[in-house]
């Protein structure tokens, strides 16, 4: 295993693969180094000295710049190094061309899903329960535990027996020290329904706010309604709120242009009594449970597949080992036939000239830049920016500046053509790699992936996250084998094998895909799905990085 690496031969900074001590000689590209300071796992160093202004790169890009004088063999740190990124054009550089990736082995593999009336393929069959408005957030908790009960779904909580058992013990005037944990939550499934499965969503938005919010809302939950996973929905709504049952009603008709899914909708002001409001909500969505129980699984080929590609919680080796291998599903699924979404805009500052040159559409390309535009003003109208990304966590696992960040985050797209640019809501309908303008925050950003379409998601992680989403299965991809060993219980896949040396990024990419096909066809379920992990943030717009 080497010691240290540069991504690209023009890098001037060097990648530690381990803790790494000062005085040690380390040979980078054939030259060496000698370290004049420790320098740990996933931390850069320089490879060369840099005077005040000197421009640092990595991934061939720009990443910062030095803020003082930095001698060869010294660490970059945020005292050192300030954020620089690359400027772009829309001008292209030159003719894109691609070359797909071997797809032989898959090009005749399936998955078993759930097929829609649109042609949609869904890998999971989900009846989704919602409110329109914050005020109906209690109701909505209300079916959920009456379902939950119902149908076998409620969890034995093995932690309020946990707590118990130590309150047991004390008011006993016995030693707590002994009492342990004697069981994990697993999700129970239905005996009654084999076919499907209701989940619950709440949200604080619908009113109070500007009424871009409210139709921002009803555009992203329409969305979730033509997500292929989901079969059927209750809303439940108050009846005064800016988010009207017609706002939804126009957004379906805007996604879709036709209803085909049932839509059951229950307006509190309108019913009057609450409990006659839940008790239509019961047994109009148990009939619908009833009918979309009858959908069973199908073969569908792996063009049915739109993958969303995510990260959270980054570290110094996403970008080398788990982004890349994203990447390179991302190509696979592209030449498929299939859908890829990359997101997270702000995490795409500095390499939007690249981006920009795999576009070959203009169209395309003036769209791009100009939410990118429009995103950095609102960031710093509000006394923030796109230098302001990077998280404690990121900087304290080697991701000092948002440009270095950001070249490692847009690893996960892939190197195929950009087929689209999705504005935060849109949806995805074309083949290959589309970009959705949302921010970097992992709960806004999934949530908007699984609205535009994505029925699975891959999520890289350097550092750990619990991630999930209500609809769409989310597989955890570590960055490395310390973490997927630490908190095995919500990571799916390690790509940390890729830094060891063990495995290529196109051997690690065979492997995840096939990961995906399994969790696509309901073979197995993700950690996050295990774990009960149904997170669900509207975005609004200027307020997250």
């Amino acid at each position: 295993m080497n010691q240290a690496i540069t991504i690209n031969e023009t890098d001037n900074l060097g990648v530690a693969l381990a803790d790494l001590s000062s005085g040690t000689a380390i040979l980078v590209n054939g030259k060496t180094i000698l370290l004049k300071q420790d320098i740990q796992a996933k931390h850069k160093f320089a490879l060369h000295d840099f005077a005040q202004g000197d421009e640092m790169y990595m991934y061939g890009l720009v990443v910062g710049t030095a803020k003082h004088g930095v001698k060869q063999g010294e660490a970059i740190t945020v005292e050192n190094t300030a954020h620089k990124a690359t400027e772009y054009s829309s001008k292209t550089n030159g003719k894109f061309q691609w070359t797909a990736p071997d797809v032989s082995k898959f090009s005749n593999r399936t998955f078993n899903g759930y097929h829609r009336a649109d042609g949609q393929v869904g890998t999971d069959n989900v009846w989704l329960v919602f409110p329109l408005v914050f005020c109906e957030n209690r109701n909505i908790m209300t079916l959920k535990k009456a379902f939950e009960k119902a149908l076998g779904y409620e969890q034995t909580n093995a932690f309020a027996d946990f707590a118990s058992s130590l309150v047991s013990q004390y008011e006993n005037g016995a030693s707590i020290e002994d009492v342990k944990l004697t069981a994990s939550q697993r999700q129970p499934q239905s005996t009654l329904f084999k076919n499907v499965k209701i989940k619950f969503i709440t949200h604080q938005a619908g009113c109070g706010g500007t009424r871009e919010d409210s139709d921002t809302l009803c555009r992203l939950l329409a969305g979730y309604l033509k997500n292929p996973n989901v079969v059927g929905a209750t809303v439940l709504s108050l009846g005064c709120q800016n988010a009207q049952v017609s706002t939804l009603q126009s957004a379906i008709a805007d996604t879709s242009g036709t209803v085909t899914k049932p839509l059951l909708v229950f307006d509190q002001q309108e019913t009057g009594k609450e409990t006659d409001l839940i008790e239509g909500a019961i047994k109009e969505t148990f009939k619908g449970l009833i009918e979309a129980n009858k959908i069973e699984r199908q073969p569908a080929p792996l063009s049915k597949l739109t993958i969303g590609l995510e990260c959270g919680g980054s570290d110094g080796f996403s970008g080398i080992s788990a982004n890349p291998t994203l990447g390179h599903v991302s190509d696979m699924i592209a030449a498929l036939g299939g859908k890829a979404i990359l997101s997270e805009f702000p995490e795409l500052c500095g390499v939007e000239q690249e981006l920009i040159n795999r576009t070959n559409n203009q169209t395309h390309a003036e769209k791009f830049i100009k939410l990118m535009r429009a995103y950095a003003k609102s960031a710093e109208d509000v006394g923030s920016g796109f230098d302001m990304n990077p998280s404690p966590g990121n900087i304290k696992d080697g991701l000092i500046t948002d440009a270095m960040k950001s070249a490692g985050a847009a690893k996960k797209g892939g190197s195929s053509p950009i087929v689209d640019v999705l504005d935060y809501t849109e949806y995805a309908n074309h083949p290959g790699l589309s970009l959705l303008c949302t921010p970097g925050n992992d709960v806004e950003s999934t949530t908007g992936l699984v609205g535009s379409g994505a029925n699975v998601v891959l999520f890289t992680t350097g550092l750990g996250t619990p991630t999930g989403n209500p609809i769409a299965p989310i597989l955890k991809v570590s960055s490395n084998t310390k973490l997927a060993e630490r908190m095995p219980d919500i990571i799916d896949i390690n790509t940390g094998e890729v830094i060891e040396g063990k495995k290529t990024i196109p051997e690690m990419g065979e492997e995840m895909l096939n990961q995906v096909i399994k969790i696509a066809s309901g073979e197995i379920q993700s950690k996050a799905v295990l774990m009960n992990q149904e997170d669900f943030i509207p975005w609004k717009r200027g307020v997250s990085l």
